[in-house]
């Protein structure tokens, strides 16, 4: 069975993709300054998955492992709250 991530806000504000199970430390963490978050306030979970999205499908390309649809990520984050 494919592990499935979840992309989260953390207690401290940093953006991270975490497996959906809670298991182990997040694979990836986006930490924005305060200068950053000001540019952009309301948009910064959004730039946080585009930043992820790519990411994931870099690593599926050098990896030659097949990702799934991507976009599964934004759709699961979107339904959980944090």
């Amino acid at each position: 069975m494919a592990a499935v991530f979840e992309i989260v806000e953390l207690e401290n504000g940093d953006v991270a993709l975490k497996r959906n199970d809670g298991e182990g430390e997040p694979l990836v963490r986006i930490v924005f300054s305060g200068d950053a978050k000001a540019s952009f306030p309301e948009q910064h979970m959004e730039i946080a998955r585009a930043m992820i999205e790519a990411g994931v499908r870099k690593v599926g390309e050098l990896s030659g492992v097949h990702v799934e649809d991507v976009s599964a990520i934004a759709e699961l984050e979107s339904r959980i709250l944090h």
